[in-house]
């Protein structure tokens, strides 16, 4: 017997021993303390020895789903707060112990976008530091596309809507090169003359529409302005628009309705709001932009409208400054009801009644002589219990009721605090309600001939509500309407046909409310006071002055209840208006919803002379365009001038080719042209034979040519002018170098 007992505890200790040396409570504590890799790694290789074993499976997955899942989070977390570097790490954690991972890998990519969008910003901040506003919006815009939330993207838009734009800056066109001013003095001028004297000064191309009248006659005389804003001042005095071509090119036309379908171009754009509701953004474009072409999806909560790019851009502007986060408030709550009472019951309490009469039928008895005998036995549906039945052998029978004398002495004191101390979260205009009580089930019966009796039920909501409506204030102060019931119940009542009601008692309150942020509101006097009291006495006995006090019995009881409530508005997030929501927008006129306002700019005394006789066509010379300093230019000097522009992509990827064209604007006949362009050559190279050598095809004043590169290696080139050489009958034209060209390398 001894060895078996042994030989039984051996085998325990085992079992003991194999269980915690289990593969299930290893991962589970290599998991615990920190390792879940290791865990997993553990599950992975008992499960390639016991590959039937469900729950090495079970545990496996469970494990694995739970740490990728707080890693992804984590990555979450760190992403949202800037931490690139540990977001990055966490990722990386829940790739390796789980490689498939869909959330893991999309947030890989997001954080990749982030880097490249982070990239790009910079870059655009540069160039509005730079003054280069055309070309940071145009990067802002792309940016604003791709990533429709990022906050860095909606600030620098909001910095450029602010920004104080030079005239000459505003729109690319003629005015991001031809920024000299000029001085024009026309009268009774014909149209096609006047833009012809500008063309052969300053080297504008000009294309008419064939319903432009020739017969238009021209006055005109201005001073020293932009060469763009006297374009412009001479179209819309004359019912004419334009369309740009390019930099140095454009067509005239009537600004007219159907010129301006056939001529004018439109743009798309896609809203992706977040905060306001896609048919408030609907309602408000087509009210002030006019736009009629608007899609809208309210299940994704996305508008696309189809306009020209000036009421594009007058959309953007006032849909940003709509699609704002509502505010919220917290509201610390506090419900109180203090409850006091006293009940106080002293006394004899005497038999209200006594009998002496026959016994019920309904009631049998059993008698033992000279024995009390109490009876609870029901005959016919009718209980009489409770009664001291005296029998002798006659069939009259006295009693009393049972008990037949009590002494009462009771003296009680009570006092409770109910308290609800709820904390709500609630968005601006949104009403929040709590219920802190039960919900009573009353019951109603119906009879029918053909169905019977039928019983529904309904429920009584009892206890404590309490409805609130925030709203807040730019000030940060909230007005509140309060709503608060306390009730409880009293009795029950039954009905007609035994369904059951009850008898609420309540006390209900409704205010509105101003309120600081973090201001406390004490509501109070909301107070029940009841007083009672009953005596119950001998009849005569019980009046007698102090001996009537043995054949009395007193209750006496009070009961106060006060309902306080305090309520704290704290306010967590408050509108926040861009800094354009009070300024005027510009928004164009009516037939040209957004376009810009015709201005003159401040600039130089000198200018470019432009000037015709009455009824001539006009001739031109040019003063103080390139000068030594303290010379002043022959009066009727003509200096020429070339002016290079790059064009390509803004980004291609590695192995694929990129064109660069190369385009020369000159005032006069050209003879020849060539350029050389340098760049970075561990990033691109050429394609073909050449070089960097461009030859450019002449056709008068305009060279054109262009230069195939292949990217290489990742990375950001910059292309720019090496040499550059021009000549026409006179001998060589200096030339005005551009700005590089930036492109993108990626992998």
């Amino acid at each position: 017997m001894q060895a078996h007992r042994l030989l039984s505890t051996l085998l325990a200790l085992l079992l003991l021993n194999a269980c915690a040396t289990s593969p299930l409570e290893a991962s589970r504590k290599l998991a615990e303390e920190g390792q879940p890799e290791a865990a997993l790694k553990l599950l992975v290789e008992a499960m390639k020895e016991s590959p039937s074993d469900q729950n090495l499976r079970i545990q496996y997955y469970r494990l694995r789903d739970g740490q990728v899942n707080r890693a992804i989070s984590a990555a979450e977390r760190a992403r949202q707060g800037g931490q690139t570097a540990e977001a990055r790490r966490q990722v990386a954690l829940a790739l390796r112990m789980d490689p498939g991972s869909s959330r893991a890998i999309d947030l890989n990519r997001a954080l990749d976008d982030d880097a490249d969008v982070a990239e790009q910003l910079k870059r655009a901040e540069t160039l509005l530091d730079g003054k280069k506003y055309s070309d940071a919006e145009a990067l802002a815009r792309d940016l604003m596309a791709r990533v429709p939330n990022h906050s860095g993207v909606r600030q620098l838009l909001r910095r450029l809507d602010t920004v104080q734009q030079p005239a000459s800056a505003e729109v690319p066109g003629l005015r991001s090169q031809y920024t000299k001013p000029v001085t024009l003095e026309f009268r009774d001028t014909a149209l096609r003359g006047v833009f012809e004297a500008i063309s052969r000064t300053a080297g504008v191309n000009f294309v008419f529409d064939r319903d432009v009248r020739a017969d238009t006659k021209v006055t005109v005389f201005v001073r020293n302005v932009m060469l763009d804003e006297a374009i412009r001042m001479v179209l819309v005095t004359n019912g004419l628009d334009r369309k740009m071509f390019n930099e140095n090119s454009m067509l005239i036309y009537p600004a007219n309705a159907a010129k301006q379908r056939e001529h004018q171009d439109l743009v798309t754009r896609t809203f992706y709001l977040t905060n306001t509701d896609v048919k408030q953004a609907q309602t408000l474009v087509k009210t002030v932009v006019k736009t009629r072409d608007i899609f809208i999806d309210e299940k994704l909560n996305v508008m696309v409208i189809k306009d020209s790019a000036e009421a594009v851009r007058l959309a953007e502007r006032l849909v940003a400054q709509i699609d704002i986060p509502d505010p919220e408030v917290m509201l610390d709550v506090e419900v109180l009801e203090v409850l006091r009472s006293r009940l106080i019951n002293v006394g004899l309490q005497f038999p209200e009644q006594i009998g002496y009469g026959l016994l019920q039928p309904t009631t049998a008895s059993s008698t033992v002589s000279g024995s009390i005998v109490t009876s609870n036995t029901t005959l016919g549906g009718q209980l009489q219990a409770g009664n001291i039945n005296l029998r002798n052998t006659g069939q009259l029978v006295p009693y009393v009721p049972n008990p037949g004398l009590l002494l009462n002495l009771k003296d009680r004191d009570s006092d409770s605090n109910i308290l609800a101390n709820p904390r709500i979260r609630v968005r601006n205009r949104e009403k929040a309600k709590i219920h802190i009580g039960d919900k009573l089930p009353v019951f109603t019966t119906t009879s029918t001939a053909n169905v019977g009796v039928s019983a529904t039920v309904n429920y009584l909501d009892v206890g404590l509500k309490f409805d609130v409506e925030p709203i807040v204030r730019l000030d940060d102060e909230v007005e509140i309407k309060v709503g608060l019931e306390v009730s409880s119940v009293v009795k029950e009542v039954t009905g007609p046909q035994s369904s059951l009601a009850y008898q609420i008692g309540t006390r209900n309150t409704s205010t509105v409310l101003r309120l600081r942020d973090g201001e406390t509101q004490v509501l109070a006097g909301l107070i029940s006071d009841e007083e009672r009291s009953s005596a119950a006495h001998v009849p005569a006995i019980g009046r007698i002055p102090l001996l009537g006090r043995l054949f009395s019995n007193n209750n006496d009881s009070n009961t106060k209840t006060e309902i306080v409530l305090l309520i704290t508005p704290r306010v967590l997030r408050n509108i926040q208006p861009n800094q354009t929501a009070r300024a005027s927008l510009a928004a164009g006129t009516d037939s040209s919803i957004g376009s810009e306002p015709l201005r003159i700019s401040n600039t130089a005394a000198r200018a470019i002379d432009v000037r015709g006789g009455q009824g001539a066509t006009g001739n031109a010379a040019a003063r103080a365009a390139q000068r030594a300093p303290g010379e002043e230019p022959p009066p009727n000097a003509t200096v020429q001038r070339v002016t290079i522009t790059l064009g390509g992509p803004r980004e291609v990827r590695a192995g694929q080719e990129a064109v660069v064209i190369i385009t020369a604007n000159a005032s006069s006949a050209l003879r020849s042209a060539d350029v050389a362009l340098n760049w970075d050559p561990s990033l691109f190279e050429t394609v073909g034979d050449g070089g960097g050598t461009v030859p450019l095809t002449v056709n008068g004043g305009v060279a054109t040519g262009q230069l195939r590169l292949r990217a290489k290696a990742a990375g950001t080139a910059r292309i720019e002018i090496g040499t550059a050489s021009f000549s026409n009958e006179a001998g060589d034209v200096p030339t005005t170098t551009p700005e590089p060209l930036e492109i993108k390398v990626v992998p």
